[in-house]
């Protein structure tokens, strides 16, 4: 059953401008903008449409969809700003399995560690997931391939298909 497709995507780059701002709302600075118009060129690029969205209320969160503006149905969900990856994990394994894909827009260190604990080691020439394991920036998007059903998702069930930061976006 490998025609699951996980998308994980931190929010980009926020700003601190405004140091009185509760964490929660703060918006996207600049260089998460532009960061968001380069990801949103890489998934209209590589037809990234998942047919569902969760996404954490953290404004910038929901700038960063926005601007992604992926399509599907789309869940705003307030314990994903402070979930952790078996939160995460545990919200997943509630998909419903008529789901073929699905995106967790949120935040690090979650992101980070659910890519780390979802894919298997696997001989890769650019070794992505070296890549994930160093620096899961904001902007930053994996795209994992399930070998199970939503409910068995747990560790080493997928594949990490696909890797990309902003800043790598910047010189294609």
């Amino acid at each position: 059953m490998s025609d699951r497709t996980l998308y994980v995507l931190r929010h980009a780059k926020s700003s601190w401008d405004d140091p009185s701002q509760r964490d929660h709302d703060r918006p996207l600075a600049q260089r998460g903008k532009r960061a968001v118009k380069l990801l949103a060129e890489h998934f209209e690029t590589n037809a990234i449409r998942p047919e569902l969205v969760l996404c954490s209320t953290a404004r910038r969160t929901q700038e960063t969809l926005q601007g992604v503006h992926p399509g599907g149905q789309t869940l705003i969900e307030p314990e994903l700003y402070t979930a952790t990856v078996i939160d995460l994990l545990e919200r997943l394994r509630r998909v419903p399995p008529e789901i073929g894909s699905v995106m967790v827009i949120g935040h690090n260190p979650a992101m980070q560690m659910l890519v780390l604990r979802l894919a298997r080691p696997q001989p890769d020439p650019g070794d992505r997931l070296a890549d994930v394991r160093r620096k899961f920036p904001t902007g930053a998007l994996a795209t994992l391939r399930l070998s199970v059903s939503w409910e068995g998702i747990g560790p080493a069930s997928a594949e990490l298909a696909d890797y990309v930061r902003p800043k790598a976006l910047q010189y294609h």
